[in-house]
């Protein structure tokens, strides 16, 4: 597996990371910056869901490895934290 160039996994944390935030950062460091860049706030939670494709049918992120859920709101939160990274690192990468 390649490495990706960016590293949100390892940005500084506001509260101390449970294996499952740490996950997530990896799986948004994961993700193309194309696809992360037609994320749009306003979409409902389903347009998020749909948009992702990796939700479950209880409305959980599939996660491997992970000691809780994700939910659509956790999700919103951490990819907008993320986008705020990639936007700051764009272009120094």
């Amino acid at each position: 597996m390649n490495q990706p160039v960016w590293n949100f996994e390892q940005e500084p944390w506001e509260e101390p990371p449970d294996e499952t935030s740490v996950n997530l950062r990896a799986y948004f460091d994961r993700m193309p910056d194309e696809k992360m860049r037609e994320y749009r706030p306003e979409w409902s939670d389903e347009q998020v869901v749909e948009w992702d494709g990796n939700f479950r049918d209880d409305g959980n992120l599939m996660l491997a490895c992970c000691e809780r859920d994700v939910e659509v709101e956790e999700y919103r939160r951490v990819l907008e934290k993320c986008i705020r990274y990639r936007d700051r690192l764009r272009g120094r990468l």
